[in-house]
C-alpha cells in the first residue's frame, strides 16, 4: 500500500499530463471540447480513475466517450512516459455528473423559490382557521366562588 500522499501526488500528476495531451489534440474527429476534472488513483498505485466532462450535447458526450475509450492506450503510454513509477497505472475514463448534478440542484432551488413566492403571496390573505388566539386563557373567579371559599375555609 502507497502513502496516500504520493497517490493524491501521482493523481495530480497524471491530470496535468492527460489534459495536456488533449489540448494538443488527438487524431480522433469524434473528440469535443473534453476537460478533465479530477484523477483518482488506487492505494497501490496501479488503477488510475479521470473523471472528465463534455462541452455539448448527448450525441458529443457519446462521440467523445467513444473516442477517450479508443485513446486509453496512447493515453497510458504518455503518462508512463512522463511520471517516474516503477508501473504504470491502468487508466479508465470515466464521465463526471458535475454538469448533470448542478442543472439539478438549479432546478430544485427554481422550484423551491416558486413555492416559497406562492406561500407569501397566500399569507397575506390568508386568515385563521378558528380563534385569532386559539389559546386557553385562564378562567375568570367569579366574586359567588370566593365567598364559597371562604364559608369552606371557616
Amino acid at each position: 500500500m502507497a502513502d496516500p500522499e504520493r497517490a493524491r501526488k501521482m493523481a495530480d500528476r497524471i491530470k496535468v499530463i492527460i489534459a495536456k495531451r488533449l489540448e494538443r489534440g488527438l487524431r480522433d474527429p469524434r473528440l469535443g471540447f473534453v476537460t478533465i476534472t479530477d484523477v483518482k488513483v488506487t492505494g497501490d498505485l496501479q488503477h488510475a480513475s479521470v473523471f472528465y466532462t463534455v462541452y455539448g450535447s448527448i450525441e458529443e458526450r457519446t462521440d467523445s466517450a467513444a473516442a477517450l475509450k479508443a485513446a486509453t492506450g496512447m493515453m497510458r503510454s504518455e503518462v508512463g512516459k512522463n511520471i517516474t513509477a516503477r508501473l504504470t497505472p491502468s487508466i479508465e475514463f470515466i464521465a463526471d455528473g458535475i454538469p448533470e448534478n448542478a442543472a439539478l440542484i438549479d432546478d430544485l432551488l427554481r422550484e423551491a423559490h416558486e413555492r416559497d413566492s406562492i406561500t407569501e403571496r397566500d399569507a397575506v390573505t390568508a386568515t385563521y382557521a378558528g380563534d385569532a388566539d386559539p389559546y386557553a386563557k385562564p378562567r375568570e373567579s367569579d366574586e359567588d366562588d370566593d365567598t364559597a371559599d371562604e364559608s369552606v375555609a371557616k
